[in-house]
């Protein structure tokens, strides 16, 4: 039998969930506004990318605007491709 840990989340637990992402959105566009205040950590922008692709993928957003989310994920990863180059 397979175990759902978010069978029993509750509407408050999804918006934390969601502020919490949101963190990192922000997180993500203040790299890309500022990097140079972040030029001693590296992976912020892995890191806050990955935490992202998580969140997205779980099953319990009902209506909440998950384009944020997209759009930072979209833009962190434009970001790392280019300094790869």
């Amino acid at each position: 039998m397979e175990i759902n840990p978010y069978e029993d989340i509750t509407p408050e637990e999804i918006v934390g969930h969601y502020n919490a992402a949101m963190d990192s959105v922000n997180l993500i566009n203040d790299v890309l506004a500022n990097p140079d205040a972040y030029i001693s950590d590296q992976t912020v922008l892995d890191r806050n990318v990955a935490h992202l692709k998580i969140v997205i993928g779980w099953p319990f957003w009902t209506d909440e605007d998950l384009t944020p989310f997209h759009t930072a994920i979209a833009s962190g990863e434009a970001a790392i491709a280019a300094k790869a180059e």
